[in-house]
C-alpha cells in the first residue's frame, strides 16, 4: 500500500544548538548550565563527553547544510543559543548575531523553511544563578531576549517555537537532579513551569504586539498516557501524569488556562505555585498560532499501592506500569508503540481546537550502531526505517481522519550530542563518529530522501 501525504506537506528533520554548535568559548559565549554541570560532575556524563565541541556546527554549518539540500529536505528545525547571542544578558553579541544570520540565510538559499526554537534546555548560567525560571524576575530578560531574536531574524524565520519541551527543561534542574543547579524541590519545580507559562504569553504578546509577520508557538513532549486498568484508582493516576507532564503546557497555550484539576493537585502536594494578579489575564490573551509535538514512547500508568501516601511530588500520584509484551527499543529503554502518536494526534484534534500541528520530534536512538555497518561501509539501519514507517501510518491516519497535522521532523537529522545520554544512544540520518568527525549517510537517508520526494511510502 502506498500512503500519500497531503500536498504542502512539510518533510525535515531537527537538531539542537546546544548539542551540534560546539565553539562554546568562542566569541564572547557564555557558559549554560550544561557547562556548569560538566565542569562540577564530569562522571555523570556517558564517557565523560561534554557539550564543549560537539559536532562545530558553528564553524562548519555549510558542510552540513549540503547534506540537507541531498537529502531534499524542505524544512529544518534548530536553535538559538541565549548564552551566544547574548552573553551578558543584556547587549546582541554582533558575531552571533551574524552567525545565525548566515545560518538562516543559508537555509534558506536552499529552499528550506526555517523552524527555529528560543529555548531548549540551554539557561545561560548567569540567569540560572538568579534563580533560573524559578525567579520571576527573570521573564523580562527572556521576553527582552527574545524580542532581539524577532528584530533581528523575523525576516529569515517561518515558525517561531518559544521552547522545546519546557517540562523536561525544569524536570532535569529542579526535580530530578540532572542538571545544575540539581535542585529536587517540586515547589520550585511548579513555580518554574508556571512562570514558563507565563513567559510564554508574555512573548506572544510581544511578537504580536510589534507586528512580526509569522507563525508561533512551542513544541511540547507527549509520551500519552494510558491506565493499566479501567478501576477508578488506575484512571485518576494516569490523569493526574497527564496533567503533571504535557496537559500543565498544552492547555493554558491552546486555550489560554490550566486544566480544571491541575492547580488543586498541586496544592495537594503543597505544591501550588505563587500567581500574581494580572498573570492569568495574560495567559488568557496570548495563545499560540501552532504546536509542535515530540513523541516517543508512551507512558503505562497505575495507581500508588498506599493510596494514602503523604505527597511531595509529582510522582506520589502515580507509578508507572511494565506491560507485559511491550515492543522494546532496549538500547533506549523506551516502548514502540506507534498508536500512542495517533491518540495524541486524535486528543489534539478533540481536545485542543485542532489546532495547526507538526510532529516536530520522532525518531528511534540506538547505541553500538557501528555493528549493524555492511559491506559497503554504510550503517543498515532498518529498524530506524521501519520505526519511521509505523509512525507515519499512525499520522497518515491521523491525517485522514481530519488531524490538522502540516509536517513531520524526524529526529534527528544527524548523530549530536544529547542532554540526557551525550554520544551513546544515536539517532540521525547521517552517521557523525565524536572521535574522528567523520559523516556519511546511513541507509535510512536513502528512503527518508525518497519519501520526501514521493511524499508518500509503500509499505505492506
Amino acid at each position: 500500500m502506498f500512503y500519500q501525504f497531503p500536498d504542502n506537506f512539510s518533510w525535515g528533520s531537527a537538531i539542537w544548538a546546544q548539542g551540534t554548535e560546539g565553539a562554546w568559548d568562542h566569541d564572547g559565549t557564555a557558559p549554560t548550565v550544561y557547562e556548569k554541570y560538566y565542569q562540577q560532575h564530569p562522571d555523570r556524563f556517558y564517557q565523560q563527553q561534554g557539550p564543549n565541541e560537539t559536532l562545530d556546527w558553528y564553524h562548519r554549518f555549510p558542510v552540513y547544510h549540503d547534506y540537507l539540500s541531498q537529502l531534499q529536505h524542505d524544512s529544518f528545525r534548530t536553535s538559538i543559543l541565549w548564552a551566544r547571542l547574548m552573553p551578558d544578558g543584556k547587549n546582541v553579541n554582533p558575531q552571533a548575531a551574524d552567525y545565525y544570520r548566515s545560518l538562516f540565510q543559508d537555509l534558506r538559499r536552499r529552499g528550506i523553511k526555517v523552524y527555529v526554537v528560543l529555548y531548549w534546555f540551554d539557561m545561560p548560567v548567569l540567569f540560572e544563578d538568579r534563580g533560573g525560571f524559578g525567579n520571576r524576575e527573570i521573564i523580562d530578560d527572556f521576553v527582552n531576549y527574545c524580542h532581539h531574536c524577532f528584530d533581528l531574524f523575523d525576516d529569515l524565520v517561518d515558525i517561531w517555537h518559544v521552547y522545546n519541551e519546557p517540562r523536561v527543561d525544569a524536570d532535569l534542574k529542579y526535580l530530578d537532579n540532572r542538571c545544575y543547579p540539581n535542585i529536587t524541590d517540586f515547589r520550585y519545580h511548579s513555580q518554574a513551569i508556571f512562570n514558563m507559562v507565563l513567559a510564554h504569553a508574555k512573548v506572544v504578546e510581544c511578537y504580536r504586539q510589534n507586528h512580526f509577520r509569522n507563525k508561533i508557538g512551542s513544541v511540547i513532549d507527549v509520551s500519552y498516557a494510558y491506565p493499566r486498568s479501567q478501576q477508578a484508582e488506575d484512571i485518576q493516576a494516569a490523569q493526574a501524569y497527564s496533567l503533571f507532564n504535557y496537559e500543565c503546557f498544552l492547555a493554558p497555550l491552546i486555550h489560554g488556562h490550566f486544566p480544571e484539576n491541575y492547580l488543586p493537585l498541586l496544592a495537594q502536594a503543597n505544591a501550588a505555585p505563587q500567581i500574581h494578579d494580572g498573570d492569568l489575564a495574560t495567559i488568557a490573551a496570548n495563545t499560540i498560532d501552532v504546536l509542535g509535538v515530540n513523541y516517543y514512547f508512551p507512558a503505562r500508568i497505575m495507581a500508588k499501592e498506599a493510596s494514602d501516601t503523604v505527597k511531595t511530588s509529582r510522582y506520589d500520584f502515580y507509578d508507572f506500569w511494565e506491560m507485559p509484551g511491550r515492543v522494546m527499543n532496549t538500547s533506549r529503554g523506551w516502548e514502540i508503540f506507534p498508536q500512542a502518536l495517533y491518540d495524541t494526534l486524535a486528543m489534539i484534534k478533540t481536545r485542543y481546537r485542532n489546532i495547526e500541528c507538526y510532529i516536530s520530534e520522532n525518531g528511534m536512538g540506538v547505541e553500538r550502531e557501528w555493528q549493524y555497518r555492511g559491506e559497503n561501509g554504510e550503517i543498515a539501519d532498518d529498524y530506524r526505517i521501519d520505526f519511521l514507517k509505523q509512525h507515519l501510518i499512525a499520522a497518515h491516519q491521523a491525517i485522514g481522519e481530519g488531524v490538522n497535522l502540516h509536517g513531520y521532523h524526524l529526529w534527528s537529522f544527524i548523530d549530536l550530542w544529547s542532554p540526557s545520554n551525550q554520544f551513546k544512544n544515536m539517532y540521525g540520518l547521517v552517521e557523525f563518529n565524536p572521535e574522528t568527525k567523520e559523516t556519511r549517510l546511513k541507509k535510512s537517508a536513502g528512503w527518508y530522501k525518497q519519501v520526501i520526494n514521493e511524499n508518500g511510502f509503500s509499505a505492506d
